[in-house]
């Protein structure tokens, strides 16, 4: 006997009245066991409407896997009632992990025979859900006969399916090529709009198939042309425009079978341009179809004065209201960039408009765009622009900008001077938010310029008065101040004010970044070895201060050597930098060296090591001279896309290589995905490191740096190999190759 129970509005009503979430999951649990009930004695009659509740239950996320069975027996059954509510607890319950999906192939292929259209569409709605590879190979054909069927209720419906077949498996496209050239010719709006999505999805997979449906092009391009300017349907018009939905889906078709091919992107120009110009933006219809078209005029070969006219109708997005306009305005000036970077820069004020955005998502794009719009000509200007927005930008775009502005001024700096003065007003304005490697290039840039040691020195001494809580600042201000605190202390320097400094005032600061809590362990090594430098040029009573002021270094300074040792992985300059009792060591060298203070005492003898070297006085570490310089090597090249390496050794740590791996694109296509990978013998230990990004922009943007750090303990000759995967001109590529002819032997 059936067990009595709700139907499915007073079910609703119930749960709908349940004060609590206990009262909710009460009347479930006690509805489902009357649903178990009722399925256990197979009650034929009213199998749907509690299947029907069941599927109520499972949108409500309560557990309905017990039902399953029973959608397979209400498809199979010939009555449409229970067909359709089989059907849609199919949809809802059964899914490709489940091997009790595959049950339905067979009533599947016996309703789509039937001639009933409710049936056939309920059938094809099923297999486009929850149709897997498999029951998508076995009901292919069933599905082709039906895209040709009289009605387009059916038609409409067997097309989605189709497109759903071509995604599970691409290999079926060639079962239907034939009837999509039948298709284009329906005037019905769904079949017609089903029909373009259909040849997309095959276009994408087939390079047969897209080889097949250039020929089309003018067909289509008459229907777009119908659609602009006599419109095809009024019952689909949206604000004034005439069906966007399916101009739309035209415009990305014609997009991809115009893509590098020059016949076809001639037949659409005149259609482009007249769609660029006549579309109607007051509405946000308007905008979407003309966003289309501007990306198909980006992506075919179009002729160059509707390019033009593509960047300048996204300048006119920019000064849209919406904020989802402004977006997609900033994003596809971005992929164009490269490309037509002329036709950019006439937008480059409305972009810089653009940072001041609240939005943090707008205010990052315009951020990109504005970084890859500098160059030689405008970098003063542009950075700026930048290091303005750099003070009062939001935390998380401090670190982007503050990089970007770096790369900038390396690449495009007119002078070094003023590539000097961008880069301290960056770690001025940044602190700790720039990169690991910018306290390294300033250091070398400085180095390199010997005509601006005594303008660097003063300015960095200045600004590490006024501020000592910008960790990379401070370092390199010390850095400078021990290299050539003699040129600060001498007061000339004709491109500055003149500025009098003693010794006892940059003893001072340097004392003071030493006991200041906020610096860092690298900062107070940098600002001892800028004390020791200084006291082999200072006086008497000066080295003395320095003598007397290290034990309270000592005891101010840090006990974290953990985050001592990740400052030295990170840095090859802290491999040069003494821990601070050896520092107190090496004064009190000094000391003895001068015979200023105290009695003379003989040095102590030298000692071999377990190496068998000489281990260097006051238990040092012996440091030896610098190694030559390891020249730069290509080591791959293809269609504009150059693989370059260079090599450091860092002095302190012989056994460390860093390999600096660049990419460079000289193309006129970005090359994307882009993924170097490494590999060493087991005796070498091997870490790669984040790449700067993972597409190098096209005529030869900014490019990719990955950094290696190899450590070869054992000194072996270093052998390497790499593999590089990356898409190119809509192509995917992957190159294996072991680089054999290194410039030196890195470890001899």
């Amino acid at each position: 006997m059936v067990v009595p129970s709700l139907k499915l509005q007073d079910l609703i009503e119930e749960i709908r009245g349940a004060k609590t979430q206990a009262q909710e999951r009460e009347v479930i649990q006690k509805e489902c066991a009357h649903i178990r009930a009722s399925f256990r004695d197979g009650d034929p009659l009213h199998r749907h409407r509690q299947l029907a509740k069941l599927l109520y239950v499972h949108m409500l996320g309560y557990p309905a896997h017990f039902g399953q069975m029973e959608c397979l027996k209400l498809i199979a059954s010939p009555r449409f009632t229970d067909k359709r509510v089989g059907y849609l607890g199919a949809m809802l319950l059964l899914d490709e992990r489940q091997d009790a999906h595959l049950l339905i192939t067979n009533s599947i292929k016996n309703d789509l025979s039937q001639g009933i259209q409710a049936v056939q569409g309920l059938a094809l709605c099923t297999l486009s859900t929850v149709g897997s590879a498999d029951m998508c190979r076995d009901l292919a054909t069933e599905v082709e006969k039906l895209l040709l069927q009289p009605g387009p209720y059916v038609r409409k419906k067997a097309v989605l399916t189709a497109v759903h077949m071509i995604r599970k498996v691409p290999e079926l496209s060639n079962i239907f090529l034939p009837p999509c050239a039948q298709l284009l010719h329906e005037r019905h709006h769904g079949v017609l709009l089903g029909t373009i999505t259909l040849i997309t999805e095959l276009c994408e997979r087939s390079p047969a198939a897209l080889k097949h449906f250039r020929k089309v092009v003018p067909q289509l391009v008459q229907i777009l042309w119908t659609l602009v300017t006599s419109g095809y349907s009024a019952e689909h018009s949206i604000s004034g425009v005439s069906d966007p939905f399916l101009q739309v889906q035209i415009l990305r078709l014609l997009r991809i079978l115009g893509r590098n091919h020059e016949e076809s992107s001639e037949t659409m120009n005149d259609l482009l341009a007249q769609v660029a110009t006549n579309t109607d933006t007051s509405r946000n219809a308007g905008n979407a179809v003309l966003f289309e078209t501007v990306l198909t005029i980006m992506d075919i070969r179009s002729v160059a004065g509707l390019r033009v006219l593509a960047v300048n109708i996204l300048g006119r997005f920019l000064l849209n209201s919406d904020k989802n306009i402004r977006y997609v305005a900033l994003t596809s000036l971005l992929r164009v960039v490269q490309s037509d970077h002329s036709a950019v820069q006439r937008h480059r004020p409305t972009v810089v408009e653009c940072l001041r955005e609240p939005d943090a998502s707008l205010s990052r794009r315009a951020l990109e765009l504005s970084l890859a719009l500098v160059n030689s000509s405008n970098v003063r200007a542009m950075t700026q622009e930048l290091q303005s927005f750099l003070e009062s930008c939001p935390p998380d775009l401090r670190p982007d900008c503050a990089s970007g502005i770096l790369l900038a001024a390396e690449r495009f700096a007119p002078t070094k001077r003023w590539h000097i003065d961008t880069i301290l007003r960056v770690l001025t304005t940044a602190g700790t938010h720039v990169r690991d490697d910018a306290v390294a290039n300033l250091t070398q840039l400085i180095g390199g310029a010997q005509e601006l040691h005594a303008y660097s020195v003063r300015r960095l001494y200045s600004a590490l008065a006024e501020d000592i809580s910008q960790q990379p600042l401070v370092q390199v201000a010390a850095w400078c101040i021990g290299e050539y605190g003699d040129l600060l202390l001498e007061g000339s320097c004709e491109e500055t004010e003149p500025l009098q400094v003693e010794e006892e005032e940059v003893l001072a600061l340097l004392e003071k970044v030493l006991q200041s809590h906020m610096s860092l362990p690298a900062t107070r090594g940098y600002a001892l070895t800028a004390l020791m430098k200084l006291s082999t040029r200072l006086r008497g009573e000066n080295k003395a201060a320095i003598l007397e002021k290290m034990p309270l270094v000592e005891r101010g300074g840090t006990q974290d050597e953990e985050a001592k040792e990740s400052k030295e992985a990170q840095h090859s300059e802290a491999a040069l930098v003494p821990t601070e009792p050896q520092a107190s060591k090496l004064l009190d060298l000094l000391d003895l060296l001068d015979g200023t203070f105290g009695a003379a005492q003989p040095p102590p003898p030298l000692e071999p090591s377990s190496e068998g070297s000489l281990v260097h006085l006051l238990d040092l570490p012996y440091v030896s001279p610098a190694p030559a310089s390891i020249p730069n090597l290509k080591v791959f090249e293809r269609e504009g896309l150059q693989l370059n390496l260079s090599f450091v050794r860092p002095p302190g740590t012989p056994a460390l290589l860093l390999i600096t791996v660049t990419a460079i694109n000289t193309s006129g296509a970005d090359v994307t995905h882009f993924v170097c990978q490494a590999a060493v013998p087991k005796s070498f230990q091997l870490q790669l490191q984040a790449p700067s990004g993972d597409t190098v922009p096209a005529q030869g943007g900014l490019p990719v740096t990955q950094l290696l750090r190899i450590l070869n303990p054992n000194k072996a000759p270093l052998r390497l190999k790499l593999r590089l995967t990356y898409n190119h001109f809509g192509q995917s590529v992957q190159e294996i190759f072991e680089v054999n002819n290194l410039p030196v032997d890195t470890w001899q």
